[in-house]
């Protein structure tokens, strides 16, 4: 006799329920990932440490991203500033309690643990691997949201769909950059958290659509998330940022 699979239906409040769990794990799982990057510092054989013209520094005045795996993750951190950043004035904002019913107030704080603890993942990774991190380490950059109305769901949710779905991007297209494969190994980890934030912001703004795997984020031929360049992702961000920086060394 063979078994039966019984096939449950998913009550709303359960769903609610898996969905913040899902997040509070999926976003821890890059933090025990984490040791292994913070120990992969300049002295490791699969290293590979650009020359002293790309690594990341001051060039002229002005910061430069570098080039090499330690330009990719630096470039990485900056972008996780930005999002730490946004979802921090998300959570902060008078309004927070008041457009956001709790079942979205608790995505969203989520969203903001998990970018907090990227950002800081990240600063402490290149602290550890850069030869001088006192000079080479990108400085807390500074941001601008004039473009958002942190009182409007809308533009909340709106401005987090393009911040989420532009690091996707970004994770993906920097991954062919990444010649150490632990580095490569956490990206991969990171960029799967990413997006499933992207997804739950999509689901916060049209639930139960397929707008989480939308074709213009999902190629519909491939079935592979779009990837992105520095080239092409930076454009996006910098209108938040009003920090200076270049990125010479970064395609």
């Amino acid at each position: 006799m063979k078994n039966e699979v019984k096939v449950h239906e998913v009550h709303p409040v359960r769903y609610h329920t898996d969905r913040r769990n899902f997040l509070k794990i999926s976003g821890l799982s890059a933090v025990g990932v984490g040791l292994l990057l913070v120990g992969c510092n300049n002295d490791d054989d699969n290293t590979t440490i650009p020359a002293a013209s790309q690594l990341p520094g001051v060039r002229n005045g002005v910061f430069d991203l570098g080039g090499g795996d330690l330009g990719v993750l630096t470039y990485a951190y900056a972008l996780e500033q930005l999002e730490a950043d946004f979802y921090t004035k998300v959570v902060n904002s008078s309004q927070f309690t008041t457009i956001f019913n709790a079942d979205e107030q608790s995505v969203l704080t989520d969203l903001y643990r998990h970018e907090v603890i990227h950002r800081e993942f990240f600063k402490t990774a290149l602290t550890g691997a850069l030869p001088d991190p006192g000079t080479q380490l990108l400085p807390a950059l500074a941001f601008n949201y004039d473009s958002v109305n942190f009182n409007s769901r809308s533009s909340v949710l709106n401005t987090a769909k393009a911040l989420e779905d532009t690091g996707v991007g970004a994770y993906n297209g920097a991954g062919k950059i990444i010649t150490n494969p632990d580095y490569l190994l956490i990206a991969g980890k990171i960029v799967s958290v990413e997006a499933r934030h992207a997804s739950a912001i999509r689901n916060l703004l049209n639930p139960g659509s397929v707008d989480f795997a939308g074709d213009d984020i999902v190629d519909p031929i491939t079935g592979l998330d779009t990837a992105k360049v520095p080239s092409l992702v930076i454009p996006v961000a910098d209108p938040f940022i009003t920090t200076q920086f270049t990125a010479m060394y970064l395609p």
